[in-house]
């Protein structure tokens, strides 16, 4: 049974009268733990304001799965208090880390006890801003890393085929370069006279101009190599259709393959196989090369975009180019985009820039555009759209996901809350995109929702934001 020297041994409690602190303990009901038992569970309903007498107590709350430790109680301490003043779920999961003593009073009891005394009441509320302070802090603080985690997820992705493009290359690239020497190496034993040779340099000349220009029609490609494979299957050339695929690729035609071989068509097939492997060989050699730096650029892009989303090398406010932002920042969600979503832009062609802090921005259309992903799940249409008038930049981005039920529409700026199951959303996210354009830009954030149509309009002034 609780005593009032339990009570007393809290500062809190040294604030009421004796005769409250015996109210107190008539009313309070006992529970023991077991090591790793667990008292309240995440997203749970509160049960009432507990007082903790003996023991330990784990603080965890879920993140995209895993249970984090946020920090602990240790004897004597009292928790609960939020939840009774808010009515809302708890945020948190406590199990006992050693065996545990704790005193339950009910919402209502400690809602009487609060009114009571004064001095009593701001001590809890002094209690609450501090704790809820903390816990804002390491969820925000979490916000971001699972936001860089799930960045660095789909850089990482996003990565992969181009580097592995590149490897490929470069591992392809080395024996062709060393098979075209042997090749030029035989050709010239056999003298072959030098306008014969120009020919067909320049068709090896324009079949790789036209790989690197990509002027080949990609509709055109396959018969265009069953043609070259029928040609060269009538001449008897070994392997044919390792040939057929370079050629068609670098746009030769039959016609040009006729005018090559001309003058060798009462000659060994020797030279004739030779010329048209090394043409084919060429083309595959180029092939590789601008494969390599697709890959290659493709790759420099990524790291551009995310230096530039981070806003790396630079000082907290720059001169923002917003469409740089969003472009940045629809790169890095690619991977996500690719599953069935189409992103139609309509930006103003004349958007000034303007001072703001570029990073924060940033997380701003990472906010908007991972939920927009979230809201149409499979596949829909996510339209962004720049407008400018005198005074302000304003930018639209609009989802043809389910919508934003009515009934939580007045609340989803809150802190803490989520639509989301429990552990895969904060609910800071839309409160610190709040935060951002309106503190820190002294801009404003509206939407509209119904379903099939949710838009978030974000305004920001032209002049300086707040430092």
């Amino acid at each position: 049974m609780l005593c009032v020297n339990d009570l007393l041994e809290l500062e809190l409690f040294q604030k009421l009268p004796r005769a409250r602190l015996e109210w107190v303990c008539d009313r309070a009901e006992e529970i023991e733990l077991a090591n790793s038992e667990i008292l309240v569970r995440e997203g749970d309903l509160g049960r009432g304001f507990f007082i903790l007498s003996s023991g330990r107590m784990s603080i965890t709350r879920l993140s995209e799965g895993v249970e984090m430790p946020i920090g602990q109680h240790e004897a004597p301490t009292f928790f609960g208090e939020v939840q009774v003043l808010t009515d809302e779920p708890v945020p948190v999961t406590l199990h006992a880390l050693s065996p545990c003593r704790l005193h339950l009073i009910s919402g209502d009891d400690f809602i009487e006890l609060l009114h009571g005394c004064r001095e009593f009441e701001r001590a809890i509320f002094q209690v609450v801003e501090r704790r809820l302070r903390g816990l804002e802090s390491f969820i925000r603080q979490r916000e971001k890393m699972a936001s860089l985690g799930t960045l660095s997820a789909g850089l990482a992705h996003e990565l992969n085929n181009p580097a592995a493009a590149v490897v490929r290359s470069l591992q392809n690239v080395v024996p062709a370069l060393l098979e075209l020497q042997r090749m030029n190496l035989v050709a010239g034993r056999h003298q072959v006279d030098e306008e014969h040779t120009q020919e067909w340099l320049k068709a090896r000349d324009d079949g790789c101009d036209a790989i690197v220009r990509h002027q080949i029609d990609p509709l055109t490609l396959s018969d265009r190599e069953e043609e070259l494979l029928e040609w060269l299957e009538d001449y008897g050339v070994k392997e044919a259709w390792k040939l057929a695929e370079p050629l068609a690729a670098a746009g030769i035609k039959i016609d040009t393959l006729n005018q090559l071989i001309a003058r060798w068509r009462d000659d060994t097939t020797e030279m004739r196989d030779l010329g048209l492997r090394w043409l084919a060989l060429s083309f595959d050699v180029m092939s590789m090369i601008t494969s390599g730096l697709k890959g290659a650029e493709r790759i420099s892009d990524l790291v551009r975009s995310m230096k530039s989303y981070s806003y790396m090398d630079r000082g907290a406010q720059q001169l923002i180019d917003i469409h740089e932002g969003l472009e940045d920042t629809l790169r890095l969600f690619a991977y996500k985009l690719k599953q069935g979503i189409e992103v139609r832009r309509s930006y103003c062609c004349d958007l000034p820039k303007i001072m703001a802090y570029g990073s924060e921005l940033n997380q701003v259309w990472t906010n908007l555009i991972d939920n927009a992903i979230d809201a149409i799940a499979t596949s829909g249409v996510i339209e962004i759209a720049t407008t400018c008038d005198r005074d302000n930049i304003r930018v639209q981005i609009t989802d043809s996901g389910a919508g934003i039920p009515t009934e939580i529409q007045s609340r989803i700026f809150e802190a803490f809350f989520t639509t989301k199951p429990v552990g895969k959303g904060s609910g800071l996210g839309l409160e610190m995109v709040r935060r951002i354009v309106e503190n820190r830009h002294r801009g404003t954030i509206s939407f509209t929702s119904n379903p099939g149509k949710t838009t978030f309009v974000v305004c920001l002034p032209f002049s300086e934001p707040e430092g």
